[in-house]
């Protein structure tokens, strides 16, 4: 296996001079902190790393104190918590590293599954955040048949111990990354955060850790458990995600007590890297809401 070097895959690093490395018990976490005010946490999705928050971390650290760790299995955080990568596990996991940093957050914003571990991370009281955040939020069950199939290919890929490697091959091609981001998020980024993702998919540490997270998730019991959210809640989606439907989204939002939704017209799963001033512009007015 090879996974992510600091010294090779990270040499420029988005937002590098904001980078420390911070050990807890089992990991040791890649983490980036910017700006001043109240904490705000930022959690990236499945196949992710703090290169996802590359333009909208400093725009957010204007009037936050922002925290991103990589999560475990991603990036440059090396280690697995106790469950592996299962979401209480990770939810877990980020809850110990904020009392390692003694911060505690007014503000928790996840993208994709990243929204899944904010929500159980406050379910399971590793964090008592003011406010919520989804992005393209992952929240709700697969529909129809992928709810049994998801799983099952997941699984399948992770105990085939070549699927790493084959999935980081095919990120080394030209031009494949790129191809494959658009068709799976319906999102166009920058060129440099293309290289970034195809950088990190370069690493089959990277690419197992994304498997072995998807093969590890459990919707159904957050889904269950989203009622019993009490914080106010503010989801963020793209229309033209080919992830996450915006029907899902909108489940999500009619079972939390206090969400609201806002839909950006024309935006993909990756909507907070396409136009993260707009993103920006609603977390801040999100957060000074009465």
């Amino acid at each position: 296996m090879s996974r992510a070097r600091w010294e090779a895959e990270g040499r420029d690093w988005p937002n590098r001079a904001a980078s420390r490395f911070v050990d807890t018990a089992r990991i040791r976490w890649h983490v980036q902190m910017m700006g001043a005010g109240p904490v705000l946490l930022l959690l990236h999705g499945t196949g992710a790393a703090t290169h996802s928050w590359r333009d909208l971390a400093p725009l957010l650290a204007e009037n936050f104190t922002v925290v991103a760790p990589d999560l475990p299995g991603h990036g440059f955080t090396t280690g697995r918590p106790v469950g592996g990568l299962a979401m209480p596990a990770m939810a877990r996991a980020v809850g110990e590293l904020l009392a390692t940093l003694g911060l505690a957050p007014d503000l928790v914003v996840g993208h994709s599954a990243g929204a899944a571990i904010g929500a159980r991370l406050v379910l399971d009281g590793g964090a008592n955040p003011a406010r919520l955040v989804g992005l393209n939020p992952a929240l709700m069950p697969f529909p129809g048949l992928a709810a049994a199939l998801f799983p099952t290919l997941a699984r399948m890929l992770f105990v085939n111990p070549f699927a790493p490697h084959l999935v980081a091959g095919l990120a080394r091609g030209p031009g494949d990354a790129k191809r494959y981001l658009e068709r799976a998020t319906g999102s166009t980024i920058d060129v440099r955060g293309v290289d970034l993702y195809r950088r990190l998919f370069s690493t089959s540490d990277h690419a197992a850790g994304a498997i072995t997270m998807m093969a590890d998730w459990d919707l159904d019991s957050l889904a269950r458990d989203l009622p019993r959210v009490r914080v106010p809640t503010l989801l963020i989606h793209g229309s033209a995600d080919s992830a996450i439907a915006l029907a899902s989204v909108r489940q999500a939002a009619a079972l939390l007590p206090d969400s609201r939704l806002e839909v950006l017209a024309g935006l993909g799963h990756l909507a907070h890297e396409e136009r993260p001033a707009d993103v920006a512009a609603l977390i801040r007015g999100f957060a000074d809401a009465e």
